[in-house]
């Protein structure tokens, strides 16, 4: 199962709810603009793995950066941790931008 969404198989989703968006850039970065509703989780930090430790690993999660990279890198590390539903944003914040989609600044 590809577990890549486009920024409008992204929206669609979270519009359709039962999904958790994490924005797992750094805080200075979520304040400049985040997707609504999203939970700020800075994977860089080294308390990324206890702050998602007390997540629902049931339910289906979003995760995004600025153009992919680092919400790989925690889709990695919460599929490690036993969550089974985790997307990433193809493109990030950036392809979100790109598409015109709403960011709460």
């Amino acid at each position: 199962m590809d577990k890549n969404l486009t920024p409008l198989e992204a929206e669609e989703k979270i519009k359709a709810g039962g999904i958790s968006v994490l924005d797992v850039r750094t805080p200075e970065e979520y304040a400049e603009g985040h997707i609504g509703g999203s939970l700020n989780m800075d994977v860089s930090e080294p308390s990324f793995a206890q702050g998602i430790s007390v997540l629902d690993k049931n339910k289906e999660y979003l995760v995004y950066c600025r153009s992919g990279g680092r919400s790989s890198t925690a889709q990695e590390i919460m599929a490690k941790a036993s969550f089974r539903n985790v997307y990433n944003l193809s493109g990030g914040i950036i392809a979100w931008n790109r598409r015109g989609l709403p960011i709460i600044k």
